[in-house]
């Protein structure tokens, strides 16, 4: 249960690419370091305008509904990796997350009110709080982006915090201002976690950046765990029916 329950987690995390809105936050942030000071706040948030621009701008702003499904493969080391296949879909503030893996699959959904998952006692992390979907929110209250403190090691990136302390430093293309990279940390349970991601490939849908190909790393201090993902469709403000946020279907 131990290897299912760290799995259904590190899948779980690293296929919040554009998730839905505010919802209860279950898990506790990890403190920002002091290391990223706001020495150039007019900078970084330039440079955050610039990366939400590269990503669609208002379009991303104003998604209604995404669905993704696609593929993945996760590994504790180079030699021992398995297969997986995922589907998220969001719609507002609602979500529902399925992976379906050689071991136990999994359900995850978010009515907007509660969440309720497939294994007893455990739930994901708080997904709209860490990665790409700070995006979203910037300009809103309560999103702070400031500067990186070591300009050298982090050339080009910037750091969003939410309302509730969760930060995301993010790391552009030099010359599309599109998300290359980014790294963030987070406790689960009584753990600490710190991951990294690196983006392959984005697709274009009308104007708007989504990932379509990446790499993730977590750092658990016990164990590293790497996965590889591929997005197969990504589907952008189709209709979602409010019946497909309930874990019985």
């Amino acid at each position: 249960m131990k290897t299912i329950r760290l799995t259904v987690l590190v899948l779980g995390l690293a296929l919040s690419a554009f998730p839905q809105k505010d919802e209860k936050v279950p898990e506790k942030p990890v403190e920002s370091p002091k290391a990223a000071v706001d020495t150039k706040p007019s900078e970084a948030l330039e440079l955050a305008r610039k990366a939400l621009a590269a990503h669609g701008g208002d379009k991303l702003k104003n998604m209604k509904t995404l669905i993704v499904r696609g593929s993945a493969d996760v590994s504790g080391s180079p030699t021992q990796t398995f297969p997986a296949t995922f589907v998220t879909i969001y719609s507002g503030d609602k979500y529902r997350f399925e992976l379906t893996n050689p071991f136990q699959p999994f359900k995850q959904v978010y009515d907007g009110q509660q969440t309720v998952s497939s294994v007893p006692n455990f739930t994901l992390p708080p997904i709209n709080r860490l990665g790409l979907p700070l995006l979203q929110k910037l300009d809103e209250k309560g999103y702070i982006v400031t500067a990186l403190a070591d300009t050298k090691k982090k050339k080009n990136g910037f750091r969003i915090t939410s309302p509730e302390g969760y930060y995301t430093d993010f790391f552009l293309d030099d010359k599309t201002s599109e998300v290359k990279s980014y790294e963030a940390s987070y406790t689960f349970g009584e753990r600490t976690v710190n991951t990294a991601v690196e983006i392959d490939k984005l697709r274009d849908i009308d104007g708007l950046k989504i990932p379509e190909k990446y790499s993730q790393r977590f750092e658990l201090g016990f164990a590293t765990i790497y996965s590889n993902f591929k997005a197969k469709d990504i589907l952008v403000n189709n209709e979602v029916l409010d019946d497909v946020f309930s874990l019985e279907k």
